[in-house]
């Protein structure tokens, strides 16, 4: 069994995730102007959150953040966490596949998506170090569908409407309930 990252800093928090069909996720992030402490704190609180949710991607906007910043950690042991801060994507194989995807903003919800199989992103690291990284499989897949979140897209946009609207349905009849809880 794979071993599950814990956080224990307190100076790290645990934020809170959007959940779909919430509007803010659909808002477009603006660039990072700088990499300081308060974008390497968010960094480690998004990785904080991130693990707690037991995901392997998050995106700022999932916790209601409108920043270009991403992380990721689709190790194993997840122990192989990166940031990526204002990632742009250079180049994507035009052969894609069709994956099973799921999303944090979208609890309990998988579906198929077709994504390129393999691509190229460069962007800054917790550090403001400029970095390109080559992904393929899993990993490339997991980058694709966090971009999307910057662009304020959300994975159901790619389902046939009425999947969408099913999924919608079923998600906010699942927040009332909880409410009423």
């Amino acid at each position: 069994m794979a071993k599950i990252t814990t956080f224990t800093d307190p100076a790290m928090s645990i934020l809170p995730i959007l959940c779909y069909p919430d509007p803010r996720l659909h808002t477009v992030a603006k660039p990072v102007a700088k990499v300081d402490d308060r974008i390497r704190q968010l960094v480690q609180d998004m990785y904080a959150t991130m693990y707690d949710a037991q995901g392997v991607g998050l995106a700022a906007t999932q916790v209601n953040v409108h920043e270009r910043v991403v992380v990721v950690d689709v190790s194993e042991g997840r122990d192989e966490p990166f940031a990526l801060i204002n990632p742009e994507l250079l180049w994507a194989s035009e052969e894609t596949q069709l994956g099973e995807e799921g999303c944090l903003s979208v609890p309990g919800i998988y579906d198929g998506v077709e994504r390129s199989t393999a691509i190229k992103v460069k962007a800054l690291d917790e550090n403001g170090n400029e970095r390109i990284i080559e992904a393929e499989g899993f990993k490339a897949i997991c980058i694709q569908h966090e971009m999307d979140h910057l662009m304020g897209k959300v994975f159901v946009e790619y389902l046939s409407p009425l999947k969408r609207n099913r999924i919608k349905t079923k998600l906010l009849k699942q927040q009332k309930q909880a409410e009423r809880a």
